[in-house]
């Protein structure tokens, strides 16, 4: 099969796409014929030898987190999945080394979900990680019904997911971006503060997306909360301030509430650009511009 790989560390030129073997699915698990997948900034850490944790054992690597497409077998002791299901999921990749940036990937069933009616897999691929992650971070804080959220780099693909679950979840967020994306983040039901002006307020708790750091706790109530978006940026907790660490998991439960609330229209899916496996290095160089407002999206 087809899959996009790096055999060596660097930029985007190093991306190829190569003849892999076809994986076969164990006892729980799934193979998925891949429709669409996401390319997230890790991967551009992760491609150019900047990840700060430890990586899969050898080179080369196939990467790719999200996964959107159907169901091509089954392993032994699968009920829930059958052959031509079209479904979504996230591959914990570093862990597995099964990346999705490929033809096909086997996950564990228990990562899956049905995919939601009616989406197109490119969109739908954008749900997964993402949707997760934001989901995750609230989990982490607990807030009751009426409590207020400061969320940073609210405009991102996981900021606007945190947006749109503390509406569902009637929590009074604040999404703090650029003057550019203050109808999007009024559209989510979120209050706007613009990233030029400095952030100011009492808050229950804070989603820090942006990675503005451990200066916003000054914003934060005695005894709220505050996550981090990854755990070597959890700062010290003060004040009886609970600080958390954002370590995304791939929970299929959780991810088949997230296509609940993408059919009813809760949560909106935005798609920045869509890249063949032959264009994944346009794809890291778009997304290393910056400023992306929805998913990079990859298709075989």
């Amino acid at each position: 099969m087809r899959a996009v790989s790096y055999a060596e560390f660097g930029g985007p030129e190093v991306l190829h796409v190569a003849e892999v073997p076809v994986p076969e699915p164990g006892p729980g698990q799934v193979r998925v014929r891949v429709a669409a997948s996401v390319v997230h900034p890790v991967d551009l850490m992760v491609r150019s030898g900047r990840f700060p944790a430890p990586l899969p054992t050898g080179l080369p690597y196939t990467p790719g987190w999200d996964v959107a497409g159907s169901v091509d077998a089954v392993g032994p002791s699968v009920e829930e999945f059958t052959i031509g299901d079209e479904v979504i999921g996230f591959s914990p990749w570093l862990q597995t080394t099964a990346g999705a940036h490929a033809e096909y990937v086997v996950l564990d069933a228990a990562w899956l979900t049905s995919a939601p009616a009616g989406v197109p897999a490119t969109e739908a691929a954008t749900l997964p990680t993402n949707g997760l992650a934001a989901a995750q971070a609230l989990d982490l804080l607990a807030l009751p019904a009426g409590s207020t959220v400061l969320v940073t780099g609210a405009a991102g693909q996981v900021g606007g997911f945190v947006l749109a679950l503390a509406r569902t979840t009637g929590l009074h967020a604040t999404g703090l971006a650029g003057a550019d994306d203050r109808e999007f983040v009024e559209s989510l039901g979120a209050a706007f503060l613009s990233r030029t002006d400095d952030p100011t307020g009492t808050f229950d708790a804070v989603v820090d997306l942006a990675v503005i750091g451990s200066s916003l706790l000054d914003l934060v109530r005695d005894g709220g909360g505050y996550v981090a978006a990854s755990p070597p940026l959890r700062p010290e907790p003060v004040r009886g301030i609970g600080t958390f660490a954002l370590e995304v998991l791939p929970d299929g439960t959780r991810l088949g509430e997230l296509v609940k609330l993408v059919t009813s229209g809760d949560i909106p899916l935005r798609v920045a650009d869509v890249y063949p496996f032959a264009d994944a290095a346009a794809a890291h160089e778009r997304l290393a511009q910056g400023g992306v407002r929805g998913g990079v999206v990859i298709v075989p």
